[in-house]
């Protein structure tokens, strides 16, 4: 897999890192069903997830990631960047890329970022994100 390629110049804005573990994802859609699932994930997130083997690893890789996106932004999950305010997707390949919703785009060009990156990571008992963002 080729690594992003940096212009000169490009620099850091934001970066964040979340880690959680899989059983946590697993025991909240068994208590809650659907409506976690809905209000935590897009359709586009969910028919990828879904359509795995094993989708609680899935599944929590992507809300590592939210979390992860949203403190490189600064802001953390609330008000200003929403749950489904990204949405995790793979790239041809398998690069995983972020799909921002109009809150986030504009949190993105307040800040004079470019480009979200993102990289994933899960096991059997853990999931791990790491956001950054660029100008």
């Amino acid at each position: 897999m080729q690594p992003p390629d940096f212009p000169e110049g490009t620099a850091v804005l934001g970066l964040g890192l979340d880690l959680i573990e899989v059983e946590r994802i697993r025991g909240v859609w068994d208590r809650q069903g659907d409506r976690f699932l809905n209000r935590i994930f897009t359709r586009e997130e969910l028919d990828y997830c879904l359509g795995m083997k094993h989708p609680h690893k899935h599944l929590a890789a992507r809300f590592a990631a939210k979390e992860a996106v949203s403190k490189a932004f600064g802001t953390g999950i609330g008000g200003a960047f929403g749950w489904t305010s990204a949405s995790i997707y793979h790239a041809p390949g398998g690069r995983p890329l972020v799909r921002l919703d109009e809150r986030g785009a504009d949190l993105l060009r307040r800040l004079g970022g470019r480009s979200v990156l993102l990289s994933l990571s899960h096991t059997e008992g853990h999931a791990a994100a790491v956001a950054v963002i660029t100008a």
